[in-house]
């Protein structure tokens, strides 16, 4: 099996250095750039399996990097975790508002970067079951789709994995811990704002349906099942 390919995006040498070597050691393939541009055109040229994405480089920032990732038909399925320095909780909810999947601080432990490497790609490549149908709600996991009242609704990768989870659990509610445990693929300690944020992307994005998903409060989220 070809091993998964990483493309690193950092504008600092020493760090990417780092990053890049630790990745290579856990089995890894690596592509490396140190603007935003060289990202784009490796993402979209070489297909990579994720992005490892600093936010602060000299061009276009990791940001808006993100931002065009998901607008591109090629890319927007493509896996990112956010390298940062940029550490507070309104940071990273902006991070995962364009679509992160992952958001990692500087400084960083690389066995925890690689750790998360790991189970983003896990869960990313995990088999799913047949396609569930709610309502006006479709979700087909082989062929990565969803429609809502047979329109296409492009998704993320983590939003996709969430609105699955929610559907193939209608009527019964999931805690925020158990979503980041099943969504995420491991524990969040203190991160249960990375649910409602996907949640308010999950809605906004699914239109006239957004109201399928409820909040129970104090508790989680419930995909209702319709009368």
């Amino acid at each position: 099996m070809t091993a998964p390919t990483i493309l690193v995006v950092e504008d600092e040498e020493d760090i990417r250095d780092i990053v890049a070597f630790n990745l290579r050691q856990a089995g890894f393939r690596v592509l490396e750039t140190g603007d935003g541009r060289g990202a784009l055109h490796l993402a979209r040229s070489r297909q990579p399996d994720l992005v490892v994405l600093d936010l602060l480089l000299p061009d276009l920032d990791g940001r808006e990097v993100c931002r065009r990732l998901r607008e591109d038909q090629a890319t927007r399925h493509l896996p990112v975790l956010m390298l940062t320095a940029l550490a507070s909780e309104g940071d990273r909810v902006v991070g995962f508002e364009l679509g992160a999947d992952d958001y990692l601080t500087k400084p960083f432990s690389p066995r925890e970067l690689v750790l998360r490497v790991r189970a983003i790609l896990r869960r990313t490549r995990q088999a799913h079951s047949e396609p569930v149908v709610v309502g006006e709600l479709s979700i087909d996991p082989e062929r990565h789709r969803v429609e809502v009242a047979g329109q296409e609704v492009a998704l993320t990768a983590t939003e996709f994995r969430l609105l699955h989870h929610l559907a193939a659990h209608a009527g019964r509610v999931q805690s925020r811990e158990v979503l980041l445990e099943r969504v995420w693929g491991y524990s969040y300690q203190g991160y249960a704002r990375t649910v409602d944020t996907h949640v308010r992307r999950l809605r906004k994005k699914l239109g006239p349906l957004a109201g399928y998903i409820e909040t129970v409060r104090g508790v989680g989220y419930r995909l209702r099942e319709p009368a």
